[in-house]
């Protein structure tokens, strides 16, 4: 590759790009790795055609619940990375600014991070062509990720209530990959993703539709107080998610459309003697 004002500069290919390309990016990330990218728009993965429609429910235990009662979670850090890691961050602290120990271990944090970032990365890549080669239509939840992992510190006026905790939760969302993951599935199976409104769908039972907020006994158990259908709160989730979305048209090439829930208020729990 001929850069200008540098010349030939070696790399290594790490995907094929089609013929015809004559732009690129040259980018060098925290790590300190230079990375090159051409501009070339793959085609999309073609739908499998068997008719199949799938739930998905992101969550930050498990990143994506499937209603086919498939959970899968984003690789992340493994338990000695993270003890290296918080080891680092103490010596960040003690190291005097502006020193040479100090940039040596911000070096080493940043590689950390960017090991993590890859994984992230490689899991939302395997995971929607994974669900774009097997279903022709994939719900999600219309989430505000944005706001859902906006900071809670507030003003000096009016500051903010649980700052620290929720700082947690949006690390864990981000984490996750929930953006990165919808992003992807509408690049690689344009018109096939359908965004449902997300009101009750943690509470509604999927058997009977019963709306009941103390039927999710707990974080990863659901039990309807009505019929007594048991499950995976997050698997529960996701099949309300496909509910939602059965029926609903979905444009051959137009992207993603929002389709409702059956049922958007509370139904009465009936409750046996």
């Amino acid at each position: 590759m001929k850069v200008p004002k540098v010349g030939w500069v070696r790399f290594r290919w790490s995907r094929a790009v089609p013929e015809g390309v004559k732009s690129y990016r040259i980018t060098r990330d925290t790590a300190g790795r230079w990375h090159v990218a051409f501009a070339a728009v793959p085609d999309p993965i073609p739908a499998p055609g068997t008719g199949e429609v799938v739930g998905v429910d992101r969550g930050v235990a498990v990143a994506a619940a499937l209603s086919t009662g498939e959970m899968v979670s984003a690789s992340t850090l493994r338990e000695p990375e993270r003890v290296r890691l918080l080891r680092l961050l103490r010596m960040l602290v003690r190291a005097e600014r502006g020193s040479n120990r100090r940039d040596k271990v911000k070096q080493a944090i940043a590689r950390l991070k960017t090991r993590e970032v890859d994984r992230r990365k490689d899991w939302v890549e395997k995971t929607s062509t994974d669900l774009a080669r097997r279903f022709d239509v994939i719900a999600v939840e219309d989430l505000k990720i944005g706001n859902m992992t906006r900071s809670a510190k507030g003003t000096i006026e009016a500051p903010g209530k649980h700052v620290a905790a929720k700082a947690g939760l949006n690390r864990s969302i981000l984490a996750a990959g929930w953006g990165q993951l919808v992003q992807r599935l509408v690049h690689k199976a344009p018109g096939q993703v359908v965004k449902v409104n997300p009101v009750y769908t943690s509470q509604r039972c999927s058997a009977c539709g019963i709306v009941d907020a103390k039927s999710r006994e707990s974080q990863a158990d659901f039990r309807c107080r009505s019929c007594g259908y048991a499950c995976n709160a997050d698997v529960n989730a996701a099949r309300n998610i496909r509910l939602a979305a059965v029926g609903h048209t979905v444009d051959a090439r137009g992207g993603d459309r929002v389709a409702g829930p059956a049922n958007r208020e509370p139904q009465p729990v009936l409750l046996s003697a």
